[in-house]
């Protein structure tokens, strides 16, 4: 009976030993699994990223290429504005290039790359270009008041930005200026 005794302590420490190494295994277990789901996470945030810049990178590039054809269209534009003035002949055949031209504009659209009016406008940095700033009071500052390339965009970015001339308040008059013109004024009043 003494034989059974000691052999039930070291059954229940075999046993107590064996529960804990399943616990320590079952802890290893939802460690592994923990990590596997985090790899598997990142990994397809990875290739959502690389998805997502493949596609902006396929973007720009449209978009250089693009901007590198707007320059023809423009000098086209200007060819066909002198047309206007020109025999019948000419202006005949300027027909067919307006239709050229539109079809062209057409298919900038069509890749949704828009032309943006500038005149009268507020000057805004991220669409134009300032080439000169124009004296007047017509207008109040900051105006564009001249567009001499026009600007496109697609979106809400400019892929080529307006070169403009921008309204300012004229310069005041000097002291000598201003009494010159009041004598003027006295002697003709």
């Amino acid at each position: 009976m003494n034989k059974e005794k000691e052999e039930m302590p070291e059954e229940e420490q075999a046993a107590g030993e064996e529960e804990k190494t399943l616990l320590a295994l079952q802890h290893k277990l939802e460690e592994c699994q923990d990590k596997y789901l985090r790899l598997l996470a990142d990994t397809e945030n990875t290739r959502k990223r690389m998805q997502k810049e493949r596609k902006e990178l396929t973007q720009y590039s449209i978009e250089n290429v693009i901007v590198e054809f707007l320059h023809p269209l423009d000098s086209f534009e200007k060819a066909l504005k002198f047309a206007e003035s020109s025999s019948e002949e000419v202006k005949s055949w300027a027909v067919g290039f307006e239709m050229i031209l539109d079809q062209f504009k057409q298919v900038l659209l069509n890749h949704g790359i828009k032309e943006y009016d500038s005149l009268g406008n507020r000057f805004d940095p991220h669409l134009h270009d300032a080439i000169e700033m124009v004296e007047t009071d017509e207008q109040e500052p900051g105006v564009v008041v001249e567009e001499a390339v026009r600007g496109y965009c697609t979106g809400d970015r400019a892929i080529r930005v307006a070169r403009v001339k921008v309204s300012k308040a004229p310069a005041p008059e000097s002291k000598e200026e201003l009494q010159e013109t009041n004598q003027e004024k006295e002697e003709n009043g």
